[in-house]
C-alpha cells in the first residue's frame, strides 16, 4: 500500500447519496443485509470514486479494469458498524472486489488515507510485500495485520505483480505506464533504486 489523499466529493452527492441514504436510515428499524442492497446508494457514485482514483486498487495497488467488473465502493468503516458513514463520500475506498471481501468489516486493516510512505516494501525478486524494518512497533505490527488480513502475498496477488513488472522488464511497458498500473512497484523501485537494476535482479532481458 502506498499513501492515498482524499479526493473531493462530487457535487450531486448529497442529492444522489447522502440524503436518500439519511431519509433510508431515520425509516429503517432494523438494517439488515437485504435493506442494505436494496439502499446501496453509494453505487450511483462508483464512477467518480473510479475516476478520482485513476482505478487503482486502495489496497491492492494495481489497476482495476473497469469491464472486469471487479471494482466495488468499499466502506472502510464497515456500513453494518458505522451505518451514519455507510452515505458518507469520505468514508468510501476504490477496493478491487476480492481485497472488499478479504476486509469484510474486520478493522484491523490500515486506512489508505492514513499510510505514511515507506511503511510497506516490496522485496525484489521475490515481490513479497513487508513492513518497513525501521517502523515503530505499533506500526509494524498493524502494517502487517493489513498485509495478513488482506493476504497481500497470497499466490493471485503475487503473480499480478509479476506480470505488471514483466512488462516493464521486458520493455513492453514504459516506466509510466506501469505506474498507472501498479503504482506500489514503481515507488518501490524508485525508493531503492532500482529502476536500472531490476531486469538483472529478476534475470530479464529486455526487447
Amino acid at each position: 500500500m502506498i499513501p492515498i489523499a482524499p479526493k473531493p466529493e462530487p457535487e450531486d452527492f448529497e442529492t444522489k447519496v447522502r440524503h436518500p441514504g439519511r431519509s433510508f436510515l431515520s425509516a429503517c428499524a432494523s438494517l439488515s443485509e437485504v435493506a442494505w442492497k436494496k439502499h446501496n446508494y453509494w453505487r450511483r457514485v462508483f464512477s467518480e470514486l473510479y475516476m478520482a482514483f485513476n482505478g487503482i486498487c486502495a489496497y491492492s495497488c494495481h489497476w482495476i479494469p473497469r469491464d472486469s467488473g471487479a471494482g466495488t465502493v468499499d466502506h472502510f468503516r464497515p456500513k453494518a458498524r458505522y451505518p451514519d458513514l455507510a452515505y458518507e463520500w469520505s468514508n468510501y475506498r476504490l477496493a478491487n472486489l476480492l481485497c472488499n471481501s478479504r476486509k469484510g468489516d474486520h478493522e484491523d486493516v490500515l486506512d489508505p488515507f492514513e499510510v505514511q510512505a515507506g511503511w510497506f516494501t516490496l522485496n525484489f525478486p521475490s515481490l513479497m510485500v513487508r513492513p518497513e524494518a525501521k517502523l515503530a512497533r505499533l506500526h509494524r505490527d498493524r502494517v502487517q495485520a493489513t498485509i495478513d488480513r488482506l493476504r497481500l502475498n497470497d499466490e493471485a496477488v503475487l503473480e499480478t505483480r509479476l506480470q505488471y513488472l514483466l512488462l516493464y522488464c521486458t520493455g513492453e511497458a514504459s516506466i509510466h505506464l506501469l505506474r498507472a498500473l501498479a503504482p506500489f512497484i514503481v515507488v518501490e523501485l524508485e525508493r531503492q533504486d532500482l529502476l536500472d537494476a531490476i531486469r538483472e535482479i529478476m534475470a530479464v532481458d529486455s526487447l
